[in-house]
């Protein structure tokens, strides 16, 4: 029989950097919807943000610039026209997973002693189509967002929640920047590091190495259901 949830490992996954190569795209998308909305040039330095997630980081530049209009209207009209940007981009451009990202995905997906999660600093709906145009399976899969929460705490703790999961026998992390290295380390998760915008170990280019990416999270190649 299938593996119970308690005796289950969690592995939750970023998506921008991490599963798929959207970063520079996404920031170019971010910054020419705040232009377009606020007629401002952002920072995009993201280290000067206090919550790295396209909410957080609204958020602070509404203070920043001591924006009156409501600021929930003017994050929603950010949003829209950054949907808007990132679905032009995507007919334009194909989408590029990580390399060995999705077979990666799809071996976890198919497993009985595995359960995945999403949580990402950007909007559920761009995450979605970002995943789909790089041809992740992620029906099923349980995914938190910036839609969610603008601490990137919360949104891997929403993440955590919405798997069904009391209580993982371990917890992984996979993300590329050191805000979710920091919040891996404040939830005390194991974190893989993806690419190398920080000094951490363990860390990865990519995953095309499948089986050292499972003995990073102590599975075995070929699992048996019990």
């Amino acid at each position: 029989m299938s593996q119970t949830f308690e005796t289950r490992q969690l592995v939750m996954f970023d998506i921008d950097g991490t599963l798929v190569e959207s970063y520079d795209f996404d920031a170019e998308c971010f910054q020419d919807a705040v232009r377009e909305v606020l007629d401002i040039e952002i920072d995009t330095d993201w280290h000067h943000y206090r919550h790295v997630s396209d909410t957080g980081i609204l958020r602070q530049i509404l203070e920043e610039q001591e924006i009156q209009t409501p600021h929930e209207l003017i994050i929603r009209r950010i949003r829209q026209q950054f949907t808007e940007r990132i679905t032009a981009h995507l007919r334009s451009e194909p989408m590029q997973p990580v390399p060995g990202a999705r077979e990666l995905f799809e071996t976890l997906r198919q497993r009985d002693d595995v359960s995945l999660a999403l949580a990402t600093g950007g909007w559920s709906e761009t995450a979605r189509l970002k995943l789909d145009a790089a041809g992740f399976i992620t029906q099923g899969i349980p995914l938190a967002s910036s839609s969610h929460h603008y601490d990137r705490i919360e949104i891997m703790r929403h993440a955590e929640r919405l798997s069904g999961i009391q209580k993982a026998s371990r917890k992984t992390y996979f993300g590329d920047g050191p805000w979710d290295a920091r919040a891996a380390q404040a939830l005390e998760y194991d974190f893989v590091l993806v690419g190398n915008r920080l000094d951490h170990s363990p860390a990865i280019t990519d995953y095309r190495d499948l089986e050292r990416v499972l003995r990073l999270l102590e599975l075995s190649p070929n699992p048996v259901s019990i």
